[in-house]
């Protein structure tokens, strides 16, 4: 049961966040500024808010739970983060910046035509929202333990504070919560290990003899070739996902179109990319830290408990009062910063890609009016589906999320990069790929679930989905341009058409 000074820490923080929110309405006067406050974010801001995001709830208790119990090989996709960070950074991010864009995938109808714009777009709003239930049901999980309450009373408070400021403030609260909720998170890891560490009797030696006794420091079997865990997969899916998030995902998009300049989006990149892995390490290490502690101090951990519920258990037993309310803080910041801004981006898309899209004649206040609406929409719905899903089987939502985002998230980063880096394929020939890949989606997520008649079986891994189905997309329509050329003005829409003088343009506005 949680301590009456760590529940003033937590109630703190919730009503900061709520202030900012009051205190951020107050400057929402036009969609500008809603959506992107008037694009005059420093790039520091943007890349701590970026960083925040990019760390759910879920990652501050499951990397900690995965080092406990095994080593850091989940870590291997994070590594390729610097790499997509730059190319993003140099190439990506002047094609959002040009004209007057909010959305991500406004480039898509200039580039190709409305049906492809209109199915990216639908496809991640849906995708968002049901995301936004499932992160604020897993960390209210843990919460509702530490707090001992039930677990509808986390998710309406939870839910309830997070839409509350972000449909007030818009992304100037999102950000400047991102920001300290950020600190906030990397706070709480730091107290974890420190925790451990002067409770050790070596400290920090006993951290690295006993973890490199037990292998735990290890990124797993460095094997090669393309079996089902192997380096060569793991790698190339932290390509395909982070390229997918750094080129299509409207959360990371609209910061680049937020900051003041071109030079200040691609610093916020190189930031949160430089911060990301040693971030991630560090969780990892709070599960390295752990396990240190629990060898030595075997008796203090109950018999059977699961891996996740190993770092709960020590903020609530072996911790301070006061000071378990800054971690509990913290793990609730990581899903805060996570979940506030997939709320501004579902109003922001549902606004910008539906509502303005389909009735030009919209004025900037009803657009500003439907943005508010739609927030407070995108939250109430991530509340009620949270609570929908405390009484789904943890087995039966994992196969949902599996069926959702490879239905609607496949072949996302083919579709961009066959936009950029092509001048040949064109809205019939994208459509003809896309189309490819949805069939085989279909198929995929069928042979996974052990659906189709056994001689039309395949022995491929799931991870293998969203790689052959961005491979297909790309190679059908390449193949598809050769019968439909695409006859459209690419005029500043890919980098063998963009102006020399662009970015130095950007860089003095």
């Amino acid at each position: 049961m949680i301590r009456p000074a760590d529940l003033f820490i937590l109630l703190l923080f919730l009503a900061g966040m709520a202030a900012m929110g009051v205190f951020f309405s107050k400057r929402n006067n036009s969609t500008e500024e809603y959506f992107l406050g008037n694009r005059a974010f420093p790039g520091w801001a943007v890349g701590l808010s970026m960083l925040g995001t990019s760390i759910s709830s879920v990652t501050f208790l499951a990397l900690p739970a995965a080092a406990f119990v095994l080593d850091y090989r989940q870590l291997v996709p994070n590594l390729t983060l610097p790499a997509v960070a730059l190319l993003a950074a140099w190439i990506i991010i002047p094609f959002f910046r040009q004209g007057a864009a909010v959305s991500a995938f406004e480039y898509l109808e200039k580039r190709y035509g409305g049906a492809i714009r209109f199915y990216a777009a639908f496809s991640f709003v849906l995708l968002q929202q049901f995301r936004l239930s499932t992160v604020l049901y897993l960390v209210s999980i843990p919460l509702a333990e530490m707090l001992g309450v039930g677990i509808g009373w986390i998710i309406l408070a939870g839910g309830i504070v997070v839409v509350f400021y972000t449909a007030l403030g818009g992304i100037e609260a999102v950000i400047w919560t991102d920001v300290a909720q950020t600190i906030v998170l990397l706070l709480g890891g730091l107290l974890c290990v420190a925790l451990v560490v002067l409770r050790l009797p070596e400290g920090f030696a006993d951290v690295f003899r006993i973890g490199a006794e037990f292998d735990k420091f290890s990124l797993g079997p460095l094997e090669t070739g393309f079996g089902e865990r192997t380096l060569t997969v793991m790698i190339i899916l932290g390509f395909i996902n982070f390229g997918t998030e750094y080129t299509s995902n409207q959360n990371v998009v609209q910061r680049y179109l937020a900051a003041r300049s071109t030079r200040e989006a691609r610093k916020a990149t190189l930031l949160c990319a430089v911060m990301s892995v040693p971030t991630w390490l560090s969780f990892f290490f709070v599960g390295s830290c752990l396990f240190a502690f629990y060898h030595v101090y075997p008796k203090l951990l109950p018999e059977g408990i699961p891996a996740d519920a190993v770092l709960p258990h020590f903020i609530l037993h072996e911790t301070p009062p006061g000071v378990a309310g800054i971690i509990i803080a913290a793990c609730l910041a990581a899903a805060m910063s996570t979940l506030s801004s997939s709320v501004n981006a579902v109003s922001t898309v549902s606004t910008v890609d539906f509502v303005k899209r389909f009735r030009r004649d919209c004025s900037d206040a009803e657009s500003l009016g439907a943005a508010k609406f739609f927030s407070w929409l995108s939250g109430a719905l991530m509340i009620a589906g949270a609570l929908v899903i405390d009484f789904i089987p943890r087995e039966s939502m994992t196969d949902f999320t599996l069926i959702l985002g490879s239905i609607f998230g496949g072949g996302m980063l083919a579709i961009y990069l066959l936009g950029f880096f092509t001048r040949r394929v064109g809205n019939a020939a994208l459509l003809t790929g896309v189309g490819f890949g949805l069939v085989l989606n279909g198929w995929l997520l069928l042979n996974t679930f052990e659906l189709l008649p056994e001689t039309w079986r395949l022995t491929v891994h799931p991870y293998w989905t969203t790689i052959l189905v961005n491979a297909l997309v790309l190679a059908a329509a390449l193949l598809a341009s050769l019968l439909f050329p695409n006859r459209k003005n690419l005029a500043r829409l890919t980098v063998w058409t963009r102006e020399p003088e662009e970015n130095r343009q950007e860089k003095t506005s």
